[in-house]
């Protein structure tokens, strides 16, 4: 086993997770999610949002890589198309636009309003959107079932859970103290790695041969 590729994978992974994650661009919506809730309630909804979003990260890891066999989508066409829209959300996270593939003003405002935003929208779309699940398969894939590699993929997320969690459990403090600009600002240093490996996402893509299915 060629250790110095497992180390690489495991860190394309880990930077993969924390940069479509968020966890610093996590603090603002969870602050404003739970404003209206005393401290005991807002901590019971982020580790309700966080466990809830792990166990759909992890229910993707496992059913996804069977769906896209049963569809016939290879893993350089999956990671040209998981490199496109990764590439799309970090534009969105360098000019600090609001995300498409998270929630909307208006899901956002809703959420406001309800009950419990836990589920809706903090773990889904926030944590576990379109582009989190996007590249949950695509690193699954890239295992290519090697059992090493599958625990550096659980490994990565489950870090980059455990950081979000730390984040949304402190907002209203870190929001305090970070201010809006300094969010911004590490919200587009994510943006710009998450932006590089987008790109190298799709030249892989493009590299590797693509496979026959007869």
């Amino acid at each position: 086993m060629d250790w110095q590729l497992d180390w690489h994978f495991g860190a394309t992974a880990f930077a993969t997770a924390i940069t479509i994650i968020d966890p610093i661009g996590m603090i603002p919506i969870t602050a404003a999610t739970t404003a209206h809730f005393d401290r005991p309630k807002r901590n019971r909804i982020v580790d309700q949002a966080v466990l809830v979003a792990g166990v759909v990260m992890l229910a993707m890891g496992i059913v996804g890589p069977r769906l896209l066999d049963y569809l016939g989508i290879t893993l350089p066409a999956f990671g040209i198309a998981g490199g496109i829209l990764l590439f799309l959300i970090a534009i969105d996270m360098l000019f600090a636009r609001p995300n498409g593939t998270r929630a909307t003003s208006e899901e956002e405002r809703v959420a406001r309003e309800g009950e419990n935003p836990a589920v809706f929208p903090l773990a889904i779309p926030m944590i576990a959107g379109p582009g989190t699940l996007a590249t949950v398969l695509l690193l699954v894939n890239l295992t290519h079932g090697d059992p090493e590699r599958v625990v550096l993929v659980l490994v990565a997320y489950a870090a980059a859970l455990a950081i979000a969690w730390l984040c949304m459990r402190g907002a209203a403090r870190y929001l305090h103290r970070l201010g809006t600009t300094g969010i911004h600002v590490i919200t587009r240093v994510f943006g710009i790695i998450l932006a590089a490996l987008a790109v190298q996402f799709v030249i892989n893509g493009t590299l590797q041969t693509p496979l026959v299915r007869h």
